[in-house]
């Protein structure tokens, strides 16, 4: 047997579906996997990515692709998807296993590397997986002896997987992570209200990641604050690259004729609890527009509990139709950054975080905020955002 083995071109990608999807009722994994596939071809389609054929078996997805490289690296970033693997295939015939196995080692194993067989089969076979495991860890010590490759079950450099699947056996090296969740798409969409800090973006990629396509809300402060709308838009340029095949829009708000009113008419106190209820309602009326079914903010706590919740419920109780989920409400500043550097929206955002107020006291009552929204016209105020408000496609 010749050493210098040619490079593999591998020829298909694993995609091992997110643990969620297989506990599912029959009739619903049926539901998540046809929109997990549908996600699947658009991003394909998007990157221009060949493909043969799509092929599902419980629990994985197996692509034909010349391109298994390039295509495993974008599917990564697939919701739904916990893992994938570039692949050879071949026939489950145990010599034809061992053949490929020891072409795919001679182009990946180093000099000195330590490796172990792992195997997984689904079928009737002449072998066991322990036969698989054995003869092709024999066969690559014989083929490769100059090497100095050792066996390692426990620790190894480089672990060589044979999958072996009725009459058809796929054989990789590399287990790419992917996001898992669930497949977009697979719940209601939701209206998500984005800013330029750091937290509405990791909040927008979480409700995502459980199925949730989201029409992203932006309040532009100008001339309050005016580099704020540049790093939403950057943000959310960065959000639709994991919802590739949904639609790529954002509605804009000019929020400075208002937040103006809001800051020369109201005490200091009462301010921040305004301006978000003055949002939370536009927020409301964009949702019933696009036919959403829940508000999504980045607030998380930072007061003393006590006054976070109470200020919370006060902005709540405006929103009369929807509700207003919170996804970072159990994450810390520490945990947030990590999933930002994540999702690739930290350096976006400069390290900024939300705008830091004053401290909502615990004596304001509803009572006062509604006679300050009386004093303004808040649905007036409302009105107007809505007229002036914008659509923009990324």
């Amino acid at each position: 047997m010749s050493f210098n083995q040619p490079e593999p071109e591998f020829d298909t990608v694993i995609i091992r579906l997110g643990g969620e999807i297989g506990i599912k009722a029959a009739w619903t994994r049926k539901l998540y996997e046809r929109r997990l596939i549908g996600n699947i071809k658009a991003v394909l389609k998007h990157h221009a990515i060949p493909y043969e054929a799509l092929n599902r078996r419980f629990g994985r997805l197996y692509l034909k692709t010349s391109q298994a490289q390039s295509a495993s690296k974008k599917l990564a970033k697939v919701f739904g998807i916990s893992s994938v693997s570039p692949a050879l295939e071949t026939t489950s015939k145990l010599s034809d296993i061992i053949d490929k196995s020891v072409q795919i080692a001679g182009s990946t194993f180093k000099k000195e590397s330590s490796f172990a067989v792992r195997c997984r089969r689904v079928g009737r076979h002449t072998y066991t997986s322990q036969d698989v495991c054995r003869e092709v860890g024999r066969q690559v010590l014989d083929a490769y002896s100059e090497r100095g490759l050792r066996v390692d079950l426990k620790s190894p450099d480089i672990t060589l997987s044979v999958e072996v699947r009725e009459d058809k056996a796929y054989i990789s090296t590399e287990v790419m992570q992917g996001v898992g969740g669930l497949p977009l798409g697979a719940q209601p969409k939701v209206v998500c209200l984005l800013n330029g800090d750091i937290n509405s973006p990791v909040a927008c990629w979480m409700v995502m990641k459980r199925g949730c396509p989201i029409l992203l809300l932006h309040f532009d402060e100008t001339p309050f604050n005016n580099e704020n709308t540049n790093r939403a838009l950057k943000a959310a340029e960065t959000l639709f690259e994991w919802a590739i095949g949904f639609p790529r829009k954002v509605y804009i708000v000019p929020y400075g004729p208002n937040l103006a009113q809001i800051e020369q008419n109201c005490p200091k106190k009462l301010r921040r609890v305004l301006s978000n209820r003055m949002m939370y309602r536009v927020a409301e009326r964009v949702a019933e527009m696009e036919h959403a079914e829940g508000i999504v903010t980045g607030e998380s706590f930072k007061e003393p509990a006590g006054e976070a919740l109470h200020v919370l419920s006060l902005q709540d109780e405006v929103a009369k139709h929807l509700p207003v989920y919170r996804p970072l409400i159990g994450l810390d500043a520490y945990e947030i950054d990590e999933l930002a550097r994540k999702i690739r929206t930290f350096k976006i955002s400069s390290g900024r975080r939300m705008k830091k107020r004053e401290k909502t006291p615990k004596i304001i009552k509803l009572k006062e905020v509604k006679e300050a929204e009386a004093r303004l016209n808040m649905d007036e105020m409302v009105e107007a955002s809505l007229k002036s408000l914008r659509i923009m496609y990324l």
